[in-house]
């Protein structure tokens, strides 16, 4: 089988070791190690565009994984299946499709075979002209900031800070003091732009939104979080969207409206996707607009990419295929490696 691996020197876990290990289980596998954008838009260009791979594995966090999957498609390039191998910080695509540790994923791809492994679909937003499986503005974006300035300023303590403990960190001392002694949450009104909106009862039944007509308001009030996904996790096991594939050709849309210590009050229910929870509003749809009555931080799919005051989500036409890294470790049933 055709594989290609990229691997992001720049993740947390990205390392030149990979090479290695890739050489040992999947010798035939052509690789990349990348500390760039633009180092891996050469690779794609001259490796992959003349002979596509029909698998592609991406070493790194969901911003090596999104910016990889923007860059086959900015070059015309059809999009191949794509397995995760979790080296980044959040590991959200990673954590979703039970991705293992690099060393055992590369081992049970081998011990399969020369054939695709058990592939998962999933669907994508499109902001901004980007795609990806999650963006949104509010604490998340500016948790993530707070993370990586915190990070910054570690200097020789910086392995420390890294991790759920330094993004813990972050919003504990950050984040939080941040809202808990500032103006509130900015006030947002959300349209839904495309086919009539959808909504999640109590018990978790799906049932068309009272007035979620095309053109209507769905939501008007404060949103300490509001974003859209196709993908269940935020990283680290946070299930932000908890609904985001229980209907197809859909889009989980979901404004928290409540304070920031009532957040931190629900912080475990929030963490495991537990329903219903007060002042979250869930919205299933194909498309939104997002209009706040200040700016406010954004990030897609975990790297922060500025301010913005208005801001859409659409279901994107494209969809990707990543390797279900579960149903191949019950296949292949490879031990765990020391």
């Amino acid at each position: 089988m055709n594989i290609a691996v990229l691997v992001n020197l720049r993740a947390r876990r990205g390392s030149e070791v990979m090479e290695s290990l890739v050489q040992r289980f999947l010798p035939r596998a052509r690789v990349a190690l990348t500390r760039s954008l633009d180092e891996a838009r050469d690779w794609i260009d001259k490796q992959l565009r003349p002979n596509p791979p029909a698998l592609l594995l991406a070493g790194g966090g969901d911003g090596t994984i999104t910016g990889l999957l923007n860059e086959l498609r900015a070059q015309g390039l059809a999009l191949p299946a794509l397995g995760v191998l979790p080296l980044g910080t959040g590991n959200a695509w990673a954590r979703v499709t039970g991705a293992p540790r690099p060393a055992v994923a590369l081992k049970q791809l081998a011990a399969y075979g020369e054939r695709l492994p058990p592939l998962r679909p999933f669907g994508l937003v499109r902001v901004e002209g980007r795609l990806a499986p999650f963006a949104g503005t509010g604490w998340d974006a500016e948790m993530i900031q707070d993370f990586k300035s915190q990070l910054a300023a570690a200097g020789p303590l910086r392995g420390t800070q890294a991790g759920l403990r330094g993004y813990l960190g972050a919003m504990v001392t950050r984040t939080i003091p941040r809202h808990v002694f500032g103006g509130g949450a900015p006030q947002v009104s959300v349209y839904n732009l495309g086919v009539p909106a959808l909504t999640v009862e109590p018990n978790r039944a799906i049932r068309p939104l009272p007035h979620g007509e095309t053109g209507a308001l769905l939501y008007r009030g404060p949103a300490g979080v509001a974003g859209a996904a196709t993908t269940p996790e935020w990283g680290f096991g946070f299930k932000a969207f908890p609904f985001a594939q229980v209907m197809p050709h859909r889009l989980s849309v979901r404004v928290y409206g409540g304070s920031v210590l009532e957040a931190t009050r629900h912080m475990f229910k929030l963490w495991r996707g537990e329903h219903p929870i007060p002042r979250m509003h869930d919205f299933l749809v194909e498309r939104v607009r997002m209009d706040f009555d200040r700016d406010v931080p954004f990030q897609v799919a975990g790297d922060v990419i500025g301010m913005r005051r208005s801001v859409e989500f659409e279901l994107a036409e494209e969809s990707v295929q990543l390797v279900d890294w579960h149903q191949l470790s019950n296949l292949v049933r490879a031990p765990r490696l020391a």
